[in-house]
């Protein structure tokens, strides 16, 4: 199955889009910084060029406008503004829409809009006060001391690499760019033309003599090569009066040194931070883009290889044969690996999960008028993809909320002796099976007065009523809960932060909250670091067989039976001097069989509650392959999700938050009426 053309230029879009995006946010903080500049330019030119290539012809003709007015940034005409940089900014926007949809009417006007706003910029940054920035002036200098080729123009020769077509460069585009520059004659250079007999089809062997009469400056010239320089040889010189004829192709081609590399003055400083042509192909062959269905329908096929091989290892080991012994050992080794490795296919870096807030925090901070500094840390921290994208709707509800109901206007952080910067971290960490996020935040913090107040009014405790710090913030999750006094943009309505709390739990997570008047809050998200396969323990209860997750599993400790009638209406057990409540699962899913004369209780957590499940058989560890339930079952909360064992039976995975949630309001229901 090969992908669309188009498919594969939208996701190719996509990185130019994000790199643009990346490169104007740190803009924004080095506006002197021609690097960056020159990197956004060259963005914009391949997205410019691809686009037209593929037929996004409104798309190429939108960005060719931002592009040039980063060429005039990059020629030092005017300077990197912020007016500037976020004009740009809404239009990266523009263009993404211009990739993902068809071109309307409506889109053709905003982009006008945005167009306007673009030149309004550029007016702005060179007619008014601000002066150039060192780095512009000094480019604008360097272009300055350039032959200005005494108005007669440039005569050149270019060969590309033997391998430029397949590699996407048409050389043709290149002729025509160089003819726009003005009045070009342009002659084939044969001589390096091999003959028939070993002729490569699909290899370029030409090379051509150019002479372009024009006023522009040889970094113009230059410029037309920008993107091939390190891979070609390319010889430049100035007219100087001369006659603008091309001598005959013979006699040029003798003059012009074959082997000639490109001069150090062509590749000089608007491609710093381009690597050589042979880093780029390494570059490519080291990474192959496949789609991530793909990935899930192998991540399924490994997962069934896991069920076969555990119902293979049953069946040697109640055979006599050693061979077969033998062969399932080495199947269990070899299934063993190759889940290993496709879990690590799975994982992608954090950092593809922050990278996209530098944007959100820098939108707000035009739309609240605060100050606010983004700071991200452990982005190499890997994750299930699947986990990434499911953490990042979360993730943007709850930085929009440290930064509206958090962060404090620069004035009133001056009045409380804080710096007149917000700030709103973001870091990652690998603690075992899981991964911390953490979301931090250095503002007034969570008025606990105003929660109660709220959890009152609505009923959620009584008036009076004792709860702990925790307890007390975990009602901002509760549906419909908001402490805004008024509707915002960013909050106020009371939804949003109870949709975190759901999608964290479908993804056998946990949300804790700490938070200090006056110095800020911290959200901690633990996730497990995937969904595909975990490590579960498996139990008994009845005649039927379940897995908790191992993760979650703290201690297991016996409950005898007399334990077990004398608990019996109070159900806690002391437990290092704290009681923690239990279920009897036997009861919960309705066995009908009696208990087992020695039961176990598996303490299990979700951040700082915890509780105890009663199972009549502690079974072992065991690698469980996690099965979507069916819609029938989707208002099943008691379980998350089936697996297959070893002898083909079903076994239930037990969903660790709603068993907690269920003991803490059985807990809270024997002390109300105790």
């Amino acid at each position: 199955m090969s992908m669309d053309p188009i498919e594969t230029f939208r996701l190719e879009a996509d990185d130019l889009l994000d790199q643009i995006e990346q490169g104007l946010l740190d803009l924004t903080h080095r506006l002197g910084d021609m690097d960056l500049v020159n990197a956004v330019f060259r963005a914009l030119h391949t997205l410019k060029g691809s686009g037209a290539m593929f037929g996004f012809d409104a798309l190429a003709a939108f960005t060719h406008h931002c592009e040039t007015a980063f060429d005039r940034v990059r020629k030092g005409e005017v300077p990197a503004t912020a007016e500037l940089v976020s004009a740009v900014l809404s239009a990266r926007d523009h263009m993404r829409a211009l990739v993902e949809d068809d071109v309307t009417q409506a889109h053709l006007e905003a982009g006008e809009v945005l167009l306007e706003t673009l030149r309004a910029a550029i007016e702005h940054a060179g007619g008014g006060a601000p002066e150039a920035t060192p780095a512009a002036a000094a480019a604008s200098a360097e272009r300055a001391a350039e032959p200005a080729s005494a108005g007669n123009g440039w005569r050149l020769w270019f060969r590309l690499p033997a391998n430029a077509m397949s590699n996407g460069t048409n050389p043709m585009a290149l002729l025509a760019e160089l003819c726009e520059l003005g009045d070009a004659s342009v002659t084939a250079d044969l001589s390096h033309v091999p003959p028939l007999e070993t002729l490569v089809p699909s290899e370029l062997h030409l090379a051509w003599h150019v002479t372009v009469k024009t006023d522009q400056p040889k970094s113009a010239i230059e410029d037309v090569f920008i993107f091939v320089m390190d891979d070609m040889e390319l010889t430049i010189e100035a007219l100087d009066g001369e006659s603008a004829s091309v001598p005959e192709e013979k006699e040029e081609a003798d003059a012009m040194p074959v082997a000639e590399a490109a001069p150090k003055s062509a590749a000089a400083a608007p491609l710093s931070d381009v690597s050589s042509g042979d880093g780029r192909q390494a570059k490519s062959a080291e990474n192959v883009r496949v789609p991530a269905e793909r990935l899930d329908e192998l991540m399924d096929r490994v997962g069934e290889l896991v069920i076969a091989q555990s119902r293979l290892s049953q069946i040697a080991a109640t055979s006599v044969e050693l061979h077969l012994r033998s062969v399932s050992e080495e199947i269990e080794r070899l299934s063993g690996e190759l889940r290993d490795t496709m879990m690590v296919l799975r994982m992608v870096p954090v950092s593809t999960l922050f990278g996209r807030f530098r944007r959100l925090v820098h939108d707000l901070a035009r739309e609240t008028g605060k100050a606010i500094e983004l700071v991200t840390d452990g982005e190499s921290t890997e994750v299930d993809k699947t986990v990434i994208e499911r953490l990042a709707d979360p993730l943007v509800h709850l930085v929009r909320n440290s930064i509206d109901h958090g962060l404090e206007l620069p004035g009133d952080r001056e009045a409380a002796g804080k710096p007149r910067t917000g700030q709103v971290k973001l870091s990652a960490r690998q603690a075992g099976g899981e991964v911390i996020i953490k979301i931090t935040d250095d503002g007034r913090g969570i008025d606990r007065e105003k929660v109660r107040a709220k959890a009152e009014a609505s009923g959620l405790i009584e008036p009076g009523q004792q709860v702990s710090e925790s307890e007390l913030l975990q009602f901002i999750f509760h549906p419909g809960f908001s402490t805004a006094q008024k509707v915002t943009n960013l909050s106020g309505r009371g939804v949003g932060m109870d949709v975190v709390k759901r999608t964290i739990e479908s993804l056998r997570g946990t949300i804790d909250m700490v938070s200090k008047p006056g110095e800020g809050s911290e959200i901690s998200l633990r996730i497990p670091l995937t969904v595909a396969i975990i490590d579960g323990l498996l139990v008994r209860v009845g005649e039927g067989r379940y897995v908790i997750p191992l993760a979650a599993v703290e201690e297991c400790i016996e409950l005898s039976l007399e334990d077990d009638l004398r608990s019996r209406g109070r159900s806690f057990i002391s437990l290092r001097d704290k009681l923690v409540p239990f279920l009897r699962l036997r009861d919960l899913f309705g066995t009908g069989t009696k208990p087992d004369p020695h039961q176990k209780i598996v303490v299990i957590s979700t951040g700082s509650e915890r509780v105890g499940l009663v199972v009549d058989q502690i079974i072992g560890d065991h690698q469980t392959v996690i099965k979507s339930m069916s819609k029938l079952h989707a208002n099943v909360a008691t379980f998350s999700g089936a697996t297959i064992l070893g002898d083909g039976t079903v076994a239930l995975i037990l969903d660790v938050a709603h068993l907690v949630a269920a003991g803490q309001q059985q807990e809270a229901q024997l002390r109300a009426a105790g």
